[in-house]
């Protein structure tokens, strides 16, 4: 068997590839290792036009990616794949990065088919916790899709390639006439040439929700000039299989960012939706959760849904704590059991004459039965007619 070419390579004397991870149009990902560490990476061999221009005209795009992708070290999260460092050889950067086994969201949607609405919402949510803590860094993806979420074999989702796709307005779209990043996923604002956002990594995130539970994305066409004009110009089929899932969706799919959902509230929203809530439009409380199938639980190994302390928020339908019933509820009860008496006794006496007390100023029941005297004392509670005693 033929051995893969620069297989064995040696990386800025320290990373050396053992096999191929992936290919694609951004570069191979090889799985290597860290001779100076000794650990397991994954080093991502960065390809791009040498010669495209950039904003300012000079600089060669090799550079602009370094220096990017050299900014999306500045933060940490669970939820994104660690970046370690970045090399340069032949020119060119290779980026190191935490190695994750597992599978891309792109592969699980394509041998598997849409996810439940509860299993997106649970990786939405993992996929937005790693956009917040970015943005907060002050670095944007900018190619947020399946391909670039990963459902790790430990349960963990992550994000990979932060700052790795360039942000030069209109040369995003097009390198030697062929989009950079996918068309699908590109914001309004950025398909008409204005820089990117935070807003506009949420709306690539919703774009993959919709992907994610309908199957399809919601605005893919036969050519990329044709997806960029439905981006901009068309409004999302109706979503028929994403349920409660569907307001956050559409929430994040609103093609002015300043009127998408917050990523603060998109997130809580997600959370709800993934604790089995059933969430609202207006970003209220959620209703009591949903049931779930016997011995599973979508998209927690084991059975189960991960969901931090505190996200669920008050309207997730505690349940009230079983116990002896309160002090008023019985009073309550015993003043109508009284009231009863006391109308049956009444209405004894009138069919009966006049002896219709006990003496003591109670009504008293006939035919040998069991006597019950109603008195008002000082110590009664108010709205009780009375103090119940068998005598």
């Amino acid at each position: 068997m033929s051995e893969v070419p620069g297989t064995g390579r040696v990386i800025a004397d320290r990373y050396r590839l053992l096999d191929p991870l992936g290919e694609g149009g951004a570069g191979i990902v090889w799985s290597a290792r860290d001779e100076v560490l000794g650990r397991e990476v994954a080093v991502k061999e960065v390809r791009a036009p040498e010669e495209a221009p950039s904003a300012g005209g000079s600089e060669p795009s090799y550079s602009r990616l370094e220096r990017e992708t050299r900014a999306a070290t500045r933060f940490s999260h669970r939820n994104a794949v660690a970046v370690h460092d970045v090399v340069v050889q032949d020119a060119r950067p290779w980026i190191v990065m935490e190695l994750i086994r597992g599978l891309a969201l792109s592969d699980v949607l394509a041998a598997d088919g849409p996810l439940s609405p509860r299993r997106a919402a649970r990786i939405g949510a993992e996929v937005l916790a790693a956009l917040r803590a970015a943005h907060d860094a002050g670095v944007l993806h900018r190619d947020v899709k399946p391909g670039n979420v990963l459902l790790g074999n430990d349960g963990r989702v992550t994000v990979k390639d932060f700052g790795i796709t360039p942000a030069d307005g209109l040369y995003d779209l097009t390198v030697t006439g062929e989009p950079i990043g996918s068309p699908e996923y590109l914001a309004p604002e950025r398909a008409l040439g204005r820089a990117p956002e935070p807003e506009s990594d949420l709306w690539s995130l919703g774009v993959l929700l919709y992907a994610a539970t309908e199957g399809r994305t919601p605005f893919g066409r036969d050519t990329p000039p044709d997806t960029l004009r439905a981006v901009t110009e068309e409004e999302p089929p109706p979503l028929r299989r994403a349920g409660a899932l569907a307001p956050v969706i559409e929430g994040l799919l609103r093609k002015d960012p300043a009127e998408r959902l917050t990523a603060s509230d998109a997130e809580r929203r997600l959370r709800i939706l993934a604790a089995g809530g059933t969430g609202s439009p207006a970003g209220g409380a959620a209703g009591p959760p949903a049931p779930a199938a016997a011995g599973t639980a979508d998209g927690v190994p084991g059975g189960g849904t991960a969901v931090a302390p505190g996200d669920v928020g008050a309207g997730a339908g505690t349940p009230e704590p079983d116990g002896p019933p309160s002090r008023t509820g019985v009073l309550v009860a015993v003043g109508a059991l009284v009231a009863l008496l006391i109308a049956g006794g009444l209405a004894w006496a009138l069919a009966n004459g006049d002896d219709d007390t006990d003496g003591r100023g109670g009504a008293k029941v006939p035919s040998g039965g069991t006597t019950v005297s109603v008195r008002h004392g000082p110590g009664a509670p108010a709205g009780l007619a009375g103090r119940a005693h068998l005598v």
